[in-house]
C-alpha cells in the first residue's frame, strides 16, 4: 500500500513509509511503518557516526540516531556538526530516528545569518503536530517560538524570545513538553509556556495542542528562495543573497550544532501500552488517544517495503545473457518506476535493486577526513568539488517545498554522502500495491 510523506506531499513506498509518513493521508493507517519509541540519550554531534542518509535508512533506530537529507558535515577536533546550504543544495535536514512522545529536548547550536536564511530546531509529528524554535537570519536577537496542531495555521500563536547574538554565540534551546504544558527555555531560563487547557477550540470541540509522537528536526533551509511564496519570503526577511559574505568566504551558509539532549517522559495517562518498541496510530483522529505503544517492528527489508508489506524484497539482478530464441524484451520493458525516497525525482534503488554508484545498498555512515574552524567560527576550507546527493525537504509548517540536490562537500571535511542516482525499476507484480 502506498503511503504519504507529509514533508513532501507525495506518495510512494520505502522511505515514504518511514519518518514523516502521514497515516491520516495514506492508503490506510498501517501503510506507515511503526515509529521507533523514545530513547533518553545525550547526543554529542562531534562525529558523523550514527547519522545515516535517507537513501540508506530502513527504520532501524538501534543502528542510526539520525537520518539526514542533504550533506551534513563535521568539523575536526570534536565537531560541531555543520548544517549547510548553498544555492543548489536546498539546505540540510537532520531528523531523529527515534520519536519523542512527551519529553524534554534541548539543542546547543549557533544559527546561520542573512536575510531569507532560516535555522530551525523543532519537534514535528507525522500528523503535523509541531513545536518550534526558528531563527530568521535577518534577526539575530530573537528566537521565534511557535506550536501547531495537525498543521492548522494560527498566526496568533508565535512569540519572539529575546536573546543575544544567535550567530556568534552558542545557546542551549530547550523544549519541555508534557501532556498538559509546553515550556520554551534558553540557557536554562524559562521564557514562554503554553498550557493544553488554553488551546481548547470550541468549533472543533478539541484541544489544538501538540500531542502525538514527534521527531526532532534540526535544519537550515532557504525560506527566502526566489520561488517561494511572498509571505514566506517576507517572514524570512527577504530573498537570500547568494553573494553574501558567508557565501563568498565559505561557499555556503551554515549553522553549527554541538549537542542534542533527550529526556523521555512516560506516555500520557490512559495510553494504550502493549509493548515498548514502536508507536502506531489506531484511529483517524490523529490525537494522543489514537496512539498505541507496541512491540511491532520498525525495519523494512528493502526500499520496496511499506507498513503493510515490510518484508518486500528488491528484484533479483537481471541477467545480461539472453537465452537463444527468446525475446529481446528486458525486465525493464515490463516494469514500472516506484518512488521510494522523498526529494528525488523518480527516486529509487538503482538498476537491479542496488544503489546507484555504490554497487550495493550500504548501511550509511560517515567518511573520513578533517576540517578547520576559521577564527570567526566559520569553515576555513573552500569547496573542492560539487557532489550531488539527496536534497529537498519542507521544514515544518510552511506552504513551500524547498527541493534540490545537495552538493559542495568541503575539502578535508567528513561528509555523509548520499546516492548520485535515481530510477527504481521493479518487476511488475513483485509488490502488491
Amino acid at each position: 500500500m502506498h503511503a504519504s510523506d507529509l514533508e513532501y506531499g507525495d506518495c510512494g513506498v520505502g522511505a515514504y513509509c518511514l519518518g514523516g509518513c502521514d497515516p491520516l493521508h495514506s492508503n490506510s493507517l498501517d501503510s506507515c511503518v511503526p515509529a521507533p519509541t523514545c530513547k533518553t540519550q545525550d547526543y554529542k554531534l562531534n562525529t558523523l557516526d550514527g547519522i545515516t542518509s535517507n537513501t540508506k535508512y530502513l527504520g532501524d533506530a538501534s543502528k542510526s540516531n539520525w537520518v539526514a537529507s542533504g550533506t551534513p558535515l563535521i568539523q575536526d577536533n570534536g565537531g560541531p556538526l555543520v548544517l549547510n546550504m548553498n544555492e543548489t543544495n536546498g539546505g540540510t535536514l537532520l531528523a531523529s530516528a527515534s520519536y519523542v512522545w512527551y519529553g524534554k529536548v534541548s539543542a546547543k547550536l549557533r544559527t546561520s545569518r542573512g536575510k531569507g536564511v532560516v535555522t530551525a530546531f523543532i519537534l514535528l509529528s507525522d500528523v503535523k503536530d509541531e513545536i518550534d524554535f526558528e531563527f530568521v537570519g535577518a534577526d539575530l536577537l530573537n528566537a521565534q517560538s511557535n506550536y501547531y496542531f495537525q498543521g492548522i495555521t494560527n498566526y496568533d500563536q508565535g512569540k519572539n524570545l529575546s536573546i543575544s547574538d544567535t550567530y556568534n554565540n552558542e545557546h542551549t534551546y530547550e523544549i519541555d513538553w508534557t501532556p498538559e504544558k509546553i515550556t520554551w527555555s534558553i540557557d536554562g531560563k524559562q521564557l514562554r509556556s503554553q498550557t493544553k487547557a488554553e488551546t481548547w477550540n470550541a468549533t472543533s470541540n478539541q484541544y489544538h495542542y501538540p500531542q502525538t509522537p514527534a521527531r526532532i528536526q534540526l535544519s537550515l533551509w532557504p525560506a527566502g528562495g526566489a520561488s517561494n511564496a511572498k509571505g514566506t519570503v517576507d517572514w524570512a526577511g527577504g530573498q537570500i543573497d547568494w553573494n553574501s559574505q558567508d557565501m563568498q568566504k565559505y561557499h555556503y551558509y551554515y549553522a553549527l550544532v554541538s549537542d542534542v539532549n533527550v529526556q523521555c517522559y512516560n506516555p500520557p495517562s490512559g495510553a494504550n501500552v502493549s509493548g515498548k518498541t514502536s508507536y502506531v496510530y489506531t484511529g483517524p483522529a490523529g490525537t494522543n488517544d489514537t496512539v498505541s505503544t507496541t512491540d511491532k517492528q520498525t525495519v523494512l527489508k528493502s526500499f520496496l517495503g511499506t507498513g503493510t508489506n515490510m518484508s518486500a524484497e528488491l528484484p533479483s539482478p537481471v541477467s545480461s545473457t539472453k537465452p537463444s530464441g527468446t525475446s529481446s524484451t528486458s525486465a525493464a520493458a515490463t516494469s514500472s518506476e516506484i518512488a521510494v525516497i522523498p526529494g528525488l525525482s523518480g527516486a529509487g534503488t538503482g538498476s537491479n535493486g542496488l544503489r546507484g554508484g555504490s554497487g550495493n545498498a550500504g548501511t550509511g555512515g560517515a567518511g573520513s577526513g578533517s576540517g578547520n574552524l576559521g577564527s570567526d567560527g566559520g569553515i576555513s576550507s573552500a569547496p573542492a568539488s560539487t557532489a550531488s546527493t539527496i536534497g529537498g525537504f519542507s521544514q515544518g509548517n510552511t506552504a513551500e517545498n524547498t527541493q534540490g540536490k545537495s552538493g559542495a562537500p568541503v575539502k578535508n571535511e567528513r561528509v555523509l554522502q548520499g546516492s548520485l542516482f535515481a530510477g527504481l525499476v521493479a518487476v511488475v507484480g513483485l509488490l502488491a500495491l
